[in-house]
């Protein structure tokens, strides 16, 4: 299969997935509006403000996974892969006002407290929605996992904190319930805000990480280590290695000392069975290679590159 068609099948299916998100966030509003208007709870109300997050979040995520697939081209000849960090940086800054948006509504409600109905019928059909919620974050992160797409994986780590937040109206609203205490209802709103505030930073975070070239994972670091470990010796070294990601791509750049004696065809010859090497460790990676000749002195001088000698 070409890379071409490779390209092709993995952007097909991340649409596929993100459709899946997309009906998943209709059908939990749908479910937490209703339990919402059912007992009035506030709490409810937080949860359901979270699950519109998770649309627009899936909108976004629509977006990127088209921009960050397409092929490279000559204005972008890296490829589009920083797309799935702008995405993943949206979807935090819209957890962020979603949180404000539920703070407000939180102490509107701690200064009129309201009484809650129909507790029983409105909390199964929020658990109802929880479990949707469950289902689709699960295959959005097994499958972020598998397609290495920042997207996904923040998709669903986004629904997996969605559940567990649902999780926990569901029993403050069913303590208010049992021991009368109105308040709890607002405090726990408050509570779900503080713990959406934490996933939308840390969306944020990871998404300046990406904008800002991070180094591959300690893991894929000894993967590359481990292919060249299988080459090195008195005749052939390596130095200045870099490494950064975009998205699902890898990019890894090196210099390969060799004897000043080989051909060009020996040399060549080397670095293509290395980048192969390299491209079968690390998926949708690109390799540079840089030959220098060992016995010069000239080419230990740039080992360090553009980094501080200090």
């Amino acid at each position: 299969m070409t890379a071409t068609k490779t390209s092709t099948a993995r952007q097909r299916r991340l649409v596929r997935l993100v459709w899946v998100s997309i009906a998943a966030a209709c059908l939990t509003i749908a479910l937490k509006v209703v339990a919402w208007l059912l007992t009035g709870s506030v709490g409810l109300l937080s949860d359901a403000a979270e699950s519109v997050v998770n649309l627009f979040a899936a909108a976004f995520a629509m977006a990127a996974v088209r921009w960050s697939n397409m092929p490279a081209d000559e204005e972008h000849a890296y490829g589009h892969g920083k797309a799935d960090y702008m995405a993943a940086g949206v979807e935090g800054g819209l957890i962020l006002v979603a949180a404000v948006t539920i703070c407000v509504s939180a102490v509107s409600r701690l200064l009129d407290p309201r009484e809650i109905s129909q507790v029983g019928l409105g909390l199964g059909v929020s658990l109802a929605a929880s479990v949707v919620n469950f289902g689709v974050a699960r295959v959005l992160i097994a499958a972020g996992r598998d397609e290495d797409s920042v997207v996904l994986k923040a998709d669903g780590r986004h629904l997996l904190t969605d559940v567990w937040t649902s999780i926990g109206v569901v029993v403050a609203v069913g303590a208010v319930a049992l021991t009368g205490w109105q308040r709890l209802d607002q405090i726990i709103a408050l509570a779900v805000a503080v713990n959406i505030v934490f996933t939308g930073i840390s969306l944020v975070r990871s998404s300046a990480g990406g904008l800002m070239d991070r180094a591959l994972t300690a893991k894929e670091i000894d993967q590359i280590d481990a292919v060249l470990d299988g080459h090195r010796g008195e005749q052939i070294q390596f130095h200045a290695l870099r490494t950064r990601r975009a998205g699902h791509r890898a990019f890894v750049s090196m210099h390969v000392l060799v004897p000043g004696a080989w051909s060009v065809q020996q040399g060549h010859d080397l670095i293509e069975q290395i980048e192969g090497e390299l491209r079968t460790a690390l998926k949708f990676a690109t390799i540079f290679t840089h030959l220098e000749p060992i016995e010069d002195p000239a080419s230990f001088r740039d080992t360090r590159l553009d980094r501080d000698e200090d």
